[in-house]
């Protein structure tokens, strides 16, 4: 069960990154999109922190995908 959790968040830090690349927004931006602060969105983005259930969903709204996706649970 921990393999499956540790390349789980392995796959959403790598997806957090690139979605971020992709929409042109600094990890500044993204903490206030989001309402935390910036060492607590690099710590999401280093899989030092796990997102609340509540910031996950504002992410994925973000970035127009789901949840799945940034968890690698799907392909879109």
């Amino acid at each position: 069960m921990a393999i499956i959790v540790n390349k789980m968040m392995q796959i959403f830090c790598e997806r957090l990154k690139e979605m971020r690349h992709i929409c042109q927004l600094t990890q500044r931006q993204m903490a206030e999109k989001i309402g935390i602060s910036q060492p607590s969105y690099i710590r999401y983005e280093n899989g030092k922190s796990e997102p609340t259930l509540e910031n996950l969903t504002k992410i994925a709204t973000i970035f127009d995908v789901s949840t799945d996706y940034l968890l690698g649970r799907s392909e879109y």
